[in-house]
């Protein structure tokens, strides 16, 4: 039983980065129907803004992860603006891949910019150990500050979505644009603000995935990326707690499979819940089934 306590919290760990991640992939897709593939690339980048905040600025904890998101948030919208915009009457694929193409110039460039090889990321917070239930169980205080800013950064996006008129107009827009249109809402404002919310919650979940694992490196957003989007479609893609709900489970699963299994598998075992998924329930665990009329 301490076996599946201990490995529940690192899946709880685990499973917030990719709800964070997850996130900004269901709320551009639920505006724009558009897959994202750069996603987990602002990830990695707003790792390195948080690197470069701590060693060359000397800042905290709270203060890089600020800059970083603020920097990924005008990444996000600069993104939106002149790769996906122009494409944003033309089919489908042509925006898919052009993210795929956004993907691999941010991963470049990041090499060209700062080297291949992987750096250590600065310890922000002395490490701490809490043992629980006579020492069967031990929680890291760096697992405790990933959950409680995960949880702030949820909480305040929830007040954002339902309180706010920004929320309103994001909500409107993912209902039907043209309708929104008329009713007088700027629609490319809308999207530059969901772009701009979901880059900002990838560059906190890069932050914390530094912190966390102490090494970042110009791929790392490649897997944990897909990841997060399989989280997003095993929630039900478009829905925001279906990403909470599916970047949680998978988080979860994943380290069971590493815990009673091997790490080897865990992987494998994500790709296969995607296409268990798509196969059993196509809109996922929150979505629901909509007809399209032809």
């Amino acid at each position: 039983m301490s076996t599946f306590m201990q490995q529940l919290i690192n899946g709880i760990t685990l499973g917030s980065i990719y709800a964070l991640i997850s996130l900004g992939y269901t709320m551009v897709y639920g505006i724009i129907k558009l897959i994202n593939f750069a996603h987990g690339d602002i990830f990695m980048v707003g790792a390195y803004i948080a690197y470069l905040s701590v060693t060359y600025l000397k800042l905290g904890l709270i203060p890089s992860l600020i800059i970083s998101m603020m920097f990924c948030s005008i990444l996000g919208m600069l993104i939106e603006k002149f790769a996906y915009k122009p494409l944003r009457n033309s089919p489908r694929i042509s925006a898919l891949i052009t993210a795929i193409g956004v993907s691999l110039l941010l991963e470049n460039l990041m090499q060209i910019v700062m080297g291949a090889d992987s750096r250590v990321f600065p310890r922000l917070v002395d490490e701490k150990n809490y043992h629980l239930f006579q020492s069967k169980i031990v929680i890291n205080n760096k697992q405790i500050y990933l959950l409680i800013i995960t949880i702030i950064l949820m909480i305040i996006l929830n007040f954002v979505v339902k309180r706010t008129k920004v929320g309103k107009a994001m909500r409107a827009v993912s209902q039907d644009m043209d309708a929104a249109r008329l009713m007088g809402i700027n629609v490319d404002t809308t999207i530059s603000y969901t772009f701009a919310i979901g880059s900002a919650l990838a560059a906190a979940a890069g932050v914390l995935v530094g912190l966390y694992y102490n090494t970042i490196n110009p791929l790392m957003g490649v897997l944990p990326g897909l990841k997060a989007f399989i989280a997003a479609v095993f929630g039900g893609i478009g829905i925001i707690p279906g990403a909470m709900l599916g970047g949680f489970s998978l988080g979860i699963i994943e380290t069971l499979v590493s815990g009673y299994g091997s790490s080897m598998y865990k992987d494998a075992v994500a790709f296969a819940l995607l296409i268990l998924i798509l196969i059993i329930k196509p809109s996922g665990l929150l979505g629901k089934n909509i007809k399209e009329k032809v």
